[in-house]
């Protein structure tokens, strides 16, 4: 749907409810295109990994010392 600016700020919330249902909603000026409403990506609901690291970490072994360093135990 392409919509002059005026008609655009008359309508505003008409106009958010429908791209809110997934219309495409362009506003133009003088009949041509110059905006478009596009989504906001919400980062919070994207879903994150535990842990900061680039790699596998074998945590099974732990609790076993450390080799070479019994003494420190």
């Amino acid at each position: 749907m392409i919509v002059n600016i005026h008609e655009a700020k008359t309508n505003l919330s008409k106009l958010i409810a429908r791209f809110e249902e997934g219309e495409e909603i362009i506003l133009a000026k003088n009949g041509k295109p110059v905006l478009k409403f596009a989504p906001i990506e919400d980062k919070h609901k994207q879903k994150r990994e535990l842990g900061f690291f680039n790699c596998k970490i074998d945590m099974s072994k732990f609790d076993e010392p450390i080799e070479g360093m019994e003494e420190y135990l």
